[in-house]
């Protein structure tokens, strides 16, 4: 009996764009470890922030970094990164401070350096706790994270329907802003990835598009679980 597949799903795209949405529905629909790359940046921002780190100063991240421990507790189908230990509360990763800070601190190469391995890291831990695969969401995750991965989607949609989905979730990120910060990386990210524009599509079929080709992945439609 052939054993199946593990696999890797790597999903990018700007702000709002419905990369969290469509993961988590992946996720149960298949049984794979939902990453979402973007908490362990806000979780590492709240860290340094507590520590009173600033993020102009290069030299006092670097050494905040360098006394910075990660791991991963795993909780339903979703990784939680703890840093020394301590996973840091949903509330305190989606404060406004946290908030403001995120995107600057990310892109700070040292940062980026910092999660990169961590990030990959992912894929053993999900198959040590005996799932399918896994699905992770945020930026540069088909480009740099996992460029060999199974799947690679790019969703994106309307800057001014992002912005109204955002004011839905009660944040306050600057999606123009942020698309900006992006603008740098989007070629090398597209290149390869199968794009979605979810400006006018509903949640359901922006996954069912998506779950097509991972269901083709494991060898039939016949694979999906869904719960």
């Amino acid at each position: 009996m052939a054993t199946s597949p593990f696999i890797i799903v790597a999903i990018d795209g700007g702000a709002a764009s419905g990369k969290s949405s469509s993961s988590r529905t992946l996720s149960e629909r298949f049984n794979l470890l939902h990453v979402d790359t973007g908490s362990f940046y806000r979780a590492l921002t709240a860290e340094l922030l507590r520590l009173g780190v600033s993020a102009p100063d290069l030299t006092s991240v670097k050494s905040a970094l360098a006394g910075l421990q990660f791991g991963t507790r795993v909780t339903g189908r979703s990784a939680e990164m703890e840093i020394n230990g301590r996973v840091v509360p949903d509330a305190e990763i989606r404060s406004r401070d946290v908030t403001s800070w995120v995107a600057t601190f990310a892109a700070i190469p040292d940062v980026r350096v910092a999660l990169l391995d961590y990030q990959r890291s992912q894929a053993e831990t999900a198959r040590k706790h005996s799932f399918r695969g896994l699905v992770m969401e945020g930026r540069d995750i088909g480009s740099k994270i996992f460029p060999d991965a199974d799947l690679r989607f790019f969703l994106f949609a309307d800057p001014n329907e992002r912005a109204r989905r955002r004011e839905q979730q009660g944040l306050q990120d600057q999606v123009a802003k942020r698309d900006t910060l992006d603008s740098q990386r989007l070629t090398e990210s597209l290149r390869g990835a199968t794009v979605i524009d979810s400006t006018f599509l509903t949640l359901e079929q922006v996954v069912e598009q998506m779950a097509g080709a991972i269901a083709g992945k494991f060898g039939n439609a016949s694979s999906v679980t869904k719960s």
